[in-house]
């Protein structure tokens, strides 16, 4: 699905008869080279090469991959994806470097939760797992930098989804990609979800940080893109976060 000139979203599907894409990484491109904005989940790199191919370009093309959190399936193919290609950097926050790079263990893919799962799915879970030592952070993005590529991204840090949560906006578009601070539940603007927030306070504190900006379009990672009247509908989310 294209956003905008030289930005699309990657539609992943976890069935191949679903309806709708569950995840939704971004792809970016200029004269630095292509950025790559999460990497979906397990078992979806050929749906990434497609989704890349399909946008005219190849994954050799990508230069940078940012890493908004350490979900499963924000990660899973970070590491192929730099085996296969080692030049790519890896942004993340400082906050989520640990996780990310296997130092720390997910957040939220804890034991017990694994232990619930059908074999093959911990099976899988447990190879990626053994991968993500090899992951090599090329930089620690912070609060509020501008970074100097598609004309320029700042970083919000949102924590709350997880501690080192990001998103990113764009000011020449006026477009924020939210990762998962926000959603788009049956067409309509909603917070993160709450089963998987383990501070949803903080998550609904860290929402304060988007809610003045000049928006045009917000894109989550789950539910695509929001449009309609963006900054009234985040404004409305917000009181009603703070009244529940």
């Amino acid at each position: 699905m294209k956003l905008g000139q030289h930005i699309a979203s990657i539609e992943l599907y976890t069935h191949q008869d679903s309806a709708e894409p569950a995840y939704q990484p971004v792809l970016l491109w200029d004269d630095s080279g292509a950025t790559l904005v999460d990497t979906g989940n397990i078992g979806q790199m050929d749906q990434v090469t497609q989704a890349v191919e399909d946008a005219g370009l190849q994954l050799s093309d990508i230069k940078r991959i940012i890493v908004t959190h350490q979900d499963i399936d924000h990660i899973s193919n970070l590491a192929e994806l730099t085996a296969e290609y080692p030049d790519i950097e890896v942004w993340a926050h400082a906050d989520e470097v640990p996780y990310i790079t296997g130092v720390k263990p997910l957040i939220k893919m804890t034991d017990e939760r694994l232990a619930k799962m059908p074999e093959a799915a911990q099976s899988a879970i447990r190879s990626l797992f053994d991968r993500l030592p090899s992951i090599r952070i090329a930089r620690e993005i912070k609060d509020g930098e501008l970074l100097d590529i598609h004309g320029g991204m700042r970083v919000i840090h949102t924590p709350g989804h997880t501690p080192g949560h990001i998103c990113l906006y764009m000011p020449k578009e006026k477009m924020l990609l939210a990762a998962d601070e926000l959603r788009v539940v049956n067409g309509e603007l909603a917070g993160p979800a709450e089963a998987f927030t383990p501070d949803m306070e903080e998550a609904v504190r860290s929402m304060h940080k988007l809610k003045d900006l000049p928006l045009d379009n917000i894109f989550c990672y789950h539910g695509g893109l929001y449009d309609q009247a963006p900054s009234v509908r985040l404004a409305e989310l917000l009181k009603s976060l703070e009244q529940s």
